[in-house]
């Protein structure tokens, strides 16, 4: 299975790490996402309904930014 990892700024604690989780967890396509404070690893199913954009659109949205 395809995967990306992302480095998040701004997280500080778990809620952070829960906010997050959810946030990726919601978008089409993705299978499973391992969160831990300042990282995010996202296995996804394919490439036609995920993209790394729409991932650091809904982190964004979350209230942390993508390094």
């Amino acid at each position: 299975m395809p995967q990306i990892t992302v480095n998040i700024e701004g997280m500080s604690c778990s809620h952070c790490v829960a906010r997050v989780t959810k946030a990726i967890e919601s978008l089409p396509g993705v299978l499973f996402s391992d969160v831990d404070l300042g990282r995010a690893t996202i296995t996804y199913a394919d490439d036609t309904r995920f993209s790394r954009e729409k991932v650091v659109k809904a982190i964004g949205d979350a209230g942390y930014k993508v390094k």
